[in-house]
């Protein structure tokens, strides 16, 4: 409870896409013990392809790049539709948000702006040269939240091999 007597709402921000990863993420929100009154916001984001080709033979380059990108938010909208709906089937309060531009800054600013208390994100746990030349969301939102991160490792078998010796 706060200092005027009134519980705390806790604002809790769920970064998805389509992977995977993202899947696990959601999995572990809804297995969470969470206060009473706690929000959830389910955010996606669709990332910018970018200006079109300089080809002459791309002549309407700028109009399919336009309906593409018209097509990701669309399916980005769905996701969290989807989302919001398996976690208020839960019992868990939620809303959902789409932003274009790169993921990384998109959900470091609306944790920023909506004022969150966590994040929560899976990972796609790239390493060496695959985290390099695609970056890594997850470590750049640790890196850069106003908040607490929890990130979402989705387990592989056979990855461990605790405890057996080779021989």
């Amino acid at each position: 409870m706060g200092k005027t007597g009134k519980f705390h709402q806790m604002k809790i921000l769920l970064a998805v896409d389509s992977s995977p990863y993202s899947a696990e993420a959601v999995r572990a929100v809804t297995r969470q013990p969470w206060p009473i009154g706690t929000k959830i916001r389910v955010l996606s984001a669709v990332g910018n392809l970018g200006p079109p080709p300089m080809d002459p033979f791309m002549f309407d380059a700028g109009g399919s790049l336009d309906q593409l990108q018209q097509q990701r938010t669309k399916a980005a909208n769905q996701l969290t539709q989807r989302v919001a709906h398996s976690l208020r089937a839960s019992g868990l309060r939620t809303e959902t948000v789409v932003r274009e531009g790169d993921p990384r800054s998109a959900i470091v600013d609306e944790a920023e702006n909506w004022k969150a208390n966590l994040i929560v994100l899976g990972s796609h746990g790239y390493t060496g040269i695959k985290k390099w030349l695609l970056g890594s969301v997850a470590q750049s939102v640790v890196s850069h939240a106003p908040c607490s991160v929890e990130v979402i490792r989705r387990r592989v078998a056979g990855r461990l091999n605790l405890g057996r010796r080779r021989d």
